[in-house]
């Protein structure tokens, strides 16, 4: 899936859980980027037969058995996407932990996004 349709998923969940604040868009697209990467790496891994465990032959010709490089780095695109789910809200445990307070409008901006542009991020 592309990150604009990841983006437009992730988007409307939040505002599903009350989590969305337009300060949350960068990292939304972030995490639209991570999730593109691991479906077309999940793709690949999958057209080459979804073998987890191949056989790799070293530069002097020794024979080793050891996991799939595709499915390692799908396996941490699943890790580092979920720490940005339950950063957004999206997880149980994510949307107990979010505190309403830290992401108050206060005034035009809110506290999260006022912060952001300080670090001009």
């Amino acid at each position: 899936m592309t990150a604009k349709k990841w983006k437009k998923i992730i988007k409307t969940n939040m505002e599903k859980v009350g989590t969305y604040k337009p300060a949350f868009d960068k990292t939304i697209e972030t995490l639209a980027a991570i999730l593109e990467h691991r479906d077309d790496i999940y793709e690949v891994f999958t057209d080459e037969g979804a073998e987890y465990i191949i056989e790799k032959i070293s530069d002097r010709g020794a024979r080793n058995v050891g996991k799939n490089p595709l499915f390692v780095m799908w396996t941490e695109l699943n890790a580092q996407a979920l720490s940005y789910w339950r950063d957004l809200g999206l997880t149980p445990a994510g949307l107990k932990r979010i505190d309403e307070s830290a992401v108050k409008i206060s005034g035009n901006k809110d506290t999260f996004e006022s912060l952001l542009s300080s670090l001009n991020i």
